[in-house]
């Protein structure tokens, strides 16, 4: 059979993907209706940073939801799939010094450059609910919620220590401190202690720790690092006494907190943070102390900048006494790995069991002792040089006049401690009690920048802090701003902080810090649901009836602070009436980077790949300067990042092959969860596969086939349709399960039966085959849609139907074409396999063992004797006994 020339010409992206996006917009087909009665489904990738062009992971992340969106409206299900814009933050203030523009006309710019880029690759979003957060209609509400949440108790004004950078003046997030330098200045950054507002996620940290366990479709490594940074821990709460005559004021107390009482025996040093009071009072008397405080402060205030900064600490002559023994006592060091926000700000150090401790003792010679005997080690022999040992084990070394722990689990031993010093008293006043904390801290999302939400309250030097009227929402923010000077430039405009106070009507002044850019992606996922209520943030209504999200996807960098967040503003949301539910997202993906090899010319400078050129194959490949022939070096696959240039522009693709040939390869070239590698190779076998399903779909149009199903088939139009049901059957499958890259393969699999069933169909195909293959061209195209979706209806109109295939309905599996008749089973003889064995699949035992003994391996295997035993398992294998 052989196809019409017209139908197998080369399919034309350029021309068809305008055309057909033109079509679903003329038709509005993904426009949602909150009224819609079929069940909902809301999909949502996490919105993009208008940073002013879109990337290969853009395309990588947009192209999944994508996918599930439309499965989920060809199975019939009212799809929620909007786009918006995370449009705050600092580049676009960088972008305003860099470039002498406004930051509001920088973003702006690249919002309708990065939407028309979206707009390009065919995404089946509903534009009409488009958001950005920088838009006074969008941040008016979160104004309101924040006087929400503070009337509420959920908002604070808080004395804090935070990350200054002395040269733009500024605090920066831990992210922004680099070798304790500020990213942008470079300076050193200093801790400085400044008011900041704080949201109180702590309130929430044991809910949300255990809501983890309920959030079953989120990958298991993303619910551990927000387990593993809510950070609880149960311990005991120690009253250190202090030696008073070495302390410098007094003192006679020092409280810790452990969750390790049970090494106690170990303890070789105290040490307390630069800015416990103990410290600044003994500071206050040694300028040595003092000095090394300030160098101290020159750290990074984030959990990563503590543990890898190299471990010091300072003597400060103080000795504390040892709670299981009065004669015992511990120096006290000042040390720069100790936070004072986290439980007390001071610890006792046993080096033996913490590898921080024994970096620290190892540096000023205290020495250890192991508590802690692994399990088969000696207790003669055993010690502890440069790697400490946290694992189980049995205590040693562990017993004086007042406890023995030896042989003691670390468990027993933790409760044998903890129930001594809790039954000890000291001034009417248990010595030890059990308590839990939490590394999860308050949310500080104070910043001193413009660009971001203006915080609403008015400060009053009569009336203290007062909140701005809601009806005085939105604070926005000024316009003439100048970024000529380091600092926030809302501190020094002339007017916009001026303002009467609203209760006292005197002179007040608004707060200039503006608001963590967290905040704005803590609930968009919410407005998105009615964006168009001008008078509140949600509907509450609405937002219930679509909320939780059905699937989430983003990127795993984003699998601790946004989430987290985002869990705790759900809640908030709920305390104060504007949601009714806890968590934001019942599903989660988190999908692999875009990677690319990368290239320097002979002066050691990055190089685009759009400038290269590559010959050869293999470990023969040779890369080029395409403009003049010189040859660069190759190096490793890496993210695709601006400063490496290993960047390729998506616009250049879908220029030069279409929108779906980037969405195919994005899908189809390793597990959605991997990395994927970019490679003009694979790109280019994408765009063939392209024109092969035009081809094949061409020769299918070809054929005339009956309306009407026939009443049987033939044995090779039954072939084919169980091709097709199995092919629609495993797609269906992994598209609900997200396995990408499966779908793939089970579309090109279908692909080569349909095509090796054209190939040996007759010039006058009959009746049923020729029906077989019209509703196999049906499948196929209806399969590949949600990858595919330009194609597909390039396709759907040559099939000659009259309707968008992106309005179909997903076809139903006819399950009685699953089901084969016949069923291989492996032969084993003596446990050793010998050959298969095909049967019918309802066959009994004896019909088995008589086909089993009827094969010539096993036939060669009896060598003419009797078999002991023919094992058969149904369905799965038989084993011959001989």
């Amino acid at each position: 059979m052989t196809a019409d020339s017209s139908k197998t010409e080369r399919y034309n992206a350029r021309a068809a993907e305008p055309k057909w996006q033109k079509a679903w917009d003329a038709a509005g087909i993904y426009a949602t209706k909150n009224d819609d009665p079929r069940p909902k489904y809301y999909v949502l990738e996490m919105f993009p940073y208008p940073s002013g062009r879109i990337h290969m992971g853009h395309v990588r992340n947009y192209t999944m939801g994508d996918v599930v969106a439309r499965f989920k409206r060809a199975m019939n299900m009212n799809v929620l799939h909007p786009m918006g814009w995370d449009a705050f933050g600092m580049p676009a203030e960088n972008a305003a010094i860099d470039r002498k523009v406004h930051p509001k006309e920088w973003t702006y710019a690249n919002i309708a450059t990065m939407k028309k880029q979206l707009q390009s690759m065919g995404l089946s979003l509903d534009w009409a609910r488009e958001v950005a957060t920088c838009d006074p209609s969008y941040y008016r509400h979160q104004q309101r919620m924040f006087l929400d949440f503070l009337k509420a108790g959920l908002v604070a004004r808080e004395y804090r220590k935070v990350n200054w950078d002395p040269v733009d003046q500024t605090v920066l997030a831990n992210e922004q401190v680099i070798d304790g330098r500020g990213w942008r200045s470079g300076a050193l950054v200093e801790q400085r202690d400044l008011y900041q507002w704080v949201f109180k996620i702590s309130d929430y940290s044991q809910e949300l720790l255990e809501a983890l366990d309920t959030l079953d479709r989120w990958p298991d490594k993303v619910r551990l690092m927000q387990k593993n940074w809510i950070g609880r821990s149960e311990g005991l709460l120690v009253r250190f006494m202090l030696d008073a005559a070495t302390t410098p004021s007094g003192e006679t107390e020092l409280e810790i907190f452990t969750t390790r009482p049970d090494t106690l025996f170990g303890a070789k040093f105290m040490a307390i943070a630069p800015d416990h009071p103990l410290a600044q009072a003994a500071a206050a008397k040694n300028p040595k102390l003092a000095a090394f405080i300030t160098e101290a402060k020159h750290l990074g205030t984030s959990q990563e900048a503590i543990d890898t900064a190299e471990k010091m600490g300072f003597d400060t002559g103080i000795r504390a006494v040892h709670p299981l023994d009065p004669n015992w006592t511990l120096p006290v060091y000042v040390a720069n790995f100790i936070l004072m926000d986290y439980g007390t700000g001071a610890i006792f150090g046993c080096p033996a069991h913490d590898q921080r401790d024994l970096d620290f003792v190892n540096k000023y010679g205290l020495g250890n002792t192991p508590v802690v005997l692994p399990p088969g080690q000696d207790p003669n022999t055993f010690v502890v040089t440069d790697t400490a040992y946290d694992g189980d084990g049995t205590m040693f070394n562990s017993k004086n006049n007042v406890i023995d722990l030896n042989g003691m689990t670390p468990d027993k031993a933790f409760d044998a401690v903890a129930n001594l010093l809790a039954a000890t008293t000291r001034g009417n006043r248990p010595v030890a009690q059990r308590q839990v904390n939490y590394r999860l801290r308050d949310w500080g999302i104070s910043r001193q920048r413009y660009w971001g939400c203006p915080i609403p309250v008015i400060h009053c030097d009569k009336c203290g802090v007062v909140p701005a009227p809601v009806d005085t929402l939105p604070v926005k923010l000024p316009d003439d701003v100048t970024f000529d000077k380091p600092g926030n430039p809302l501190d020094r405009h002339p007017t916009w902080k001026n303002v009467k106070c609203p209760s006292c009507g005197g002179d007040a002044r608004r707060e200039t810090d503006t608001m963590d850019t967290f905040v704005d992606s803590s609930w968009y996922f919410a407005r998105f649901t009615d964006p168009w209520n001008e008078t509140a943030p949600t509907t509450p209504a609405v937002a219930n009836a679509w909320m939780p999200v059905d699937q989430y996807i983003g990127g795993i960098e984003h699998a601790i602070l946004h989430l987290l967040y985002s869990r705790f503003f759900t809640r908030a949301m709920k305390k104060t009436g504007h949601i009714g539910m806890d968590e934001p997202f019942a599903g989660l993906f988190t999908q692999g980077m875009v990677v690319h090899e990368t290239y320097r010319d002979k002066a050691g400078q990055w190089v685009e790949p759009a400038n290269v050129t590559i010959e050869g194959m293999g470990d023969t490949r040779i890369a080029k300067l395409t403009a003049t022939g010189e040859a660069i070096e190759i190096g490793s696959i890496e993210k695709m990042s601006k400063s490496k240039k290993n960047v390729v522009d998506p616009d250049d693709i879908i220029e030069s092959y279409g929108a779906d040939t980037a969405r195919w390869f994005m899908l189809s070239d390793s597990p959605p969860e991997r990395d994927v590698i970019w490679t003009e190779e694979g790109v280019q076998g994408a765009w063939r596969f392209v024109q092969r399903l035009w081809r094949l779909i061409g020769e299918v149009a070809d054929v005339t086939a009956p309306e009407a199903k026939p009443a049987s088939f033939g044995e090779d139009s039954l072939k084919l349709r169980k091709a097709a049901h199995r092919a629609l059957n495993n797609v269906s499958d992994d598209i609900s399960k997200l396995r990408f890259n499966r779908c793939v393969a089970h579309i090109y699999e279908f692909a080569n039966a349909l095509s090796d069933s054209i190939g040996s169909a007759e010039t006058a195909p009959s009746p049923d085959f020729a029906w077989s293959l019209r509703e196999a061209g049906d499948i196929l195209v209806r399969l590949f849609q949600p990858m595919m979706p330009h194609l597909a209806e390039e396709c759907w109109a040559a099939l000659g139907h009259k309707t968008l295939v992106a309005t179909q309905l997903w076809p139903e599996v006819e399950t009685a074409l699953l089901i084969e008749s016949s069923i291989t089973l492996p032969v084993q003889v003596n446990g050793k396999k010998r050959a298969d064995v095909t049967v019918p699949r309802e066959a009994g035992k004896d019909e088995i063992e008589a086909a089993v003994l009827a094969l010539d391996e096993v036939k060669r295997a009896l060598d003419g004797k009797s078999p002991k035993k023919v094992i058969v398992v149904p369905q799965r294998i038989v084993n011959v006994v001989v």
